[in-house]
């Protein structure tokens, strides 16, 4: 690679995570010239790593690995393989002869979440997440541009005590403005259900981690995306570089601290609109919430459909697009 000799039967590949922080002068013509970015794959190729991976191993009648792919977008080659071995163990522990769609859903929940805890007993805490869960899929339910409800469960993982999950269309590459704002509304579907039904002074740390995405998707709308009243502006790259410190140097060098002002109160009107908006959709289906609670904390989980016919009852629900792979 020094260009002096001319070594013509040697081919050097090399692999990083973080091509960022390469030098400039390895990838000019003669070092590493070609780059090859490999991102985790589509449908089509999740299925293709499924195949790989559940040769040897006996799958029941109901196990259709299409659908396992459709459920797994975001997953790499390591993830389809680790999902299926989980689901190998558990269905050894429960003493099945094959695997079936039953542990392979509780090997998805526990590569994306974590190991399953102990589930709470019945009071106060227990019903306060109940809450908590099915006001984020109160949200997801009624709001037509979110990702529909998958299913609610208050079986603990990881350092979450509920879970809500959602069925993403697969792979978006590109998100509309509306989309952004469901997705905020959602994360805060939870909040505000704590404050509607227990009342501001009962408001809970339960929601840090959703306050903390919710600030990240109003400040990218802001100052990536152009989609506030601060016009087509980019103002932050998109990845800041961690290299010889600069990942722990203020972004505020890269504008001044009046459009910092501006970026702040631009990032609060979104968030302040859009639990308002979430708050009002909340307060109108107190009656089906109360329902759904109840009926959650007797089965500690509710499937996406039983969920959408339960609050179509009471509300129009509006109808969600489909995603239908061709494989």
């Amino acid at each position: 690679m020094d260009g002096f000799e001319g070594n013509t039967g040697i081919i050097i590949i090399a692999a990083t995570n973080r091509p960022d922080v390469l030098d400039s002068a390895l990838l000019r013509p003669g070092r590493f010239d070609r780059q090859v970015t490999v991102d985790t794959p589509d449908i089509k190729g999740r299925l293709e790593v499924l195949q790989v991976h559940a040769r040897g191993k006996k799958l029941a009648e109901d196990i259709k690995l299409e659908v396992i792919a459709r459920r797994t977008p975001g997953f790499s080659g390591a993830d389809l393989a680790n999902l299926l071995n989980e689901a190998a163990i558990l269905t050894a522990r429960r003493r099945k002869d094959a695997i079936t769609m039953s542990e392979v859903d509780a090997a998805v929940d526990r590569v994306v979440a974590g190991m399953e805890g102990t589930p709470l007993i019945d009071g106060k805490s227990k019903r306060l997440i109940a809450y908590h869960e099915v006001g984020h899929a109160m949200i997801g339910t009624l709001v037509k541009d979110h990702d529909p409800v998958q299913k609610v469960t208050l079986i603990p993982r990881g350092q979450a005590q509920g879970l809500t999950w959602f069925s993403p269309s697969e792979d978006q590459s590109l998100v509309s403005r509306n989309q952004l704002v469901a997705r905020i509304m959602g994360a805060l579907g939870g909040r505000a259900a704590e404050q509607v039904i227990f009342g501001e002074d009962e408001i809970t740390t339960g929601a840090g981690n959703d306050i903390q995405q919710v600030a990240g998707m109003a400040r990218q709308m802001v100052t990536r995306f152009g989609m506030s009243d601060l016009g087509q502006l980019s103002l932050e790259s998109e990845s800041p570089e961690v290299f010889l410190g600069q990942g722990l140097m203020s972004r505020n060098g890269e504008y001044s601290e009046r459009i910092a002002t501006k970026i702040d109160a631009a990032v609060q009107r979104i968030v302040h609109q859009s639990y308002e908006d979430t708050l009002a959709i909340i307060r109108d289906n107190r009656e089906v919430m109360d329902r759904l609670v109840d009926l959650l904390i007797e089965r500690e989980t509710i499937d996406g459909e039983e969920f959408r016919q339960i609050v179509a009852e009471y509300a129009e629900v509006p109808e969600k697009e489909r995603f239908t792979p061709v494989l």
